[in-house]
């Protein structure tokens, strides 16, 4: 060990995430009975915190029983925290300019993980030791905190109707972005972090490395394909189904074929997600399996 390195402290794992969201859970199924009951329309934002942070919230519990050496758990919710405020307020500043294309996705993409693996650089600068496995941790905790953030604009956007409070759509929309959160943000920012300390061969600073931009380029493309998987999924189903001449001469489908339409679009666009997670996830599997056997050949250096 060097004078540059904290002694390593691991932390005992009592399994906190799981117990989280099985109370999570059961706080969240009370307050959507209780709104339904009363339609008290100031337990809304009590709906869209629990929904909102309840998954990104045991992502960072699970990270904090795992990640050992200088960085302590308060200081990882702390990252948590200040990760998803400025990672939302930075990617909408971004965001503000782009114009609608074919490519607006993958710009939004490409906008979303620079701010995400910057905020990743700057909170993990000095922690020691610096390994993939760290790094992934630290950026599933970055990933998640701006999951958060973002989930609770869109719950509150779905929620707001001209007809008032839409409770439904509000459920729905956390439902799916909880479900979706770790396969999301959180896998895609951890990619990068593997990637990023691992590259840092156990030195006590982070160094640039190629290997790095190729996992920041492949997260963006990964997060811009993702995002674009619903208009790709309605037009592949408008394609499957011989209706493209119909809707560019007429602008419409007749009704039965929308149906249809409608039907192969949400097959083919959860076989899309399902794709592309899965390819997230063996990537992060992949590169840990990489840099671990590298840093096992390899005595960590300052």
């Amino acid at each position: 060990m060097t004078a540059l390195q904290a002694p390593i402290t691991r932390t005992h794992r009592h399994g906190w995430w799981w117990k989280a969201l099985l109370v999570g859970l059961g706080l969240w199924a009370a307050s959507i009975v209780v709104t339904a009951v009363t339609l008290n329309s100031n337990l809304i934002p009590t709906l869209i915190l629990i929904g909102s942070f309840l998954v990104p919230l045991c992502v960072v519990l699970f990270a904090a029983e795992r990640i050992t050496g200088t960085m302590t758990g308060t200081t990882i919710v702390l990252v948590f925290f200040l990760s998803g405020v400025f990672g939302v307020l930075g990617a909408s500043l971004l965001e503000d300019s782009l114009v609608p294309s074919v490519l607006t996705y993958f710009l939004v993409g490409f906008i979303e993980e620079f701010v995400k693996a910057a905020i990743l650089v700057i909170v993990g600068w000095r922690l020691v030791p610096k390994t993939a496995g760290q790094g992934a941790l630290l950026g599933a905790t970055v990933g998640a905190g701006f999951a958060a953030f973002e989930s609770a604009g869109y719950a509150f956007n779905a929620a707001l109707t001209s007809q008032g409070i839409n409770l439904v759509s509000l459920l729905q929309t956390e439902v799916l972005r909880a479900v979706l959160a770790p396969v999301g943000h959180v896998l895609w920012t951890a990619i990068f972090g593997a990637v990023w300390f691992g590259a840092a061969r156990g030195r006590s600073r982070l160094r640039f490395a190629f290997a790095a931009i190729g996992a920041y380029v492949a997260v963006a493309i990964l997060h811009g394909l993702w995002d674009s998987m619903s208009g790709f999924s309605t037009f592949l189903a408008v394609l499957l189904t011989g209706n493209l001449v119909r809707v560019e001469q007429f602008g419409f489908l007749p009704p039965g074929s929308a149906a249809a339409v409608s039907a192969l679009a949400i097959t083919v666009y959860v076989i899309g997600l399902v794709v592309i997670a899965v390819l997230g996830l063996l990537t992060l599997r992949l590169c840990l399996r990489h840099y671990r056997a590298r840093e096992a050949r390899s005595p960590q250096v300052a």
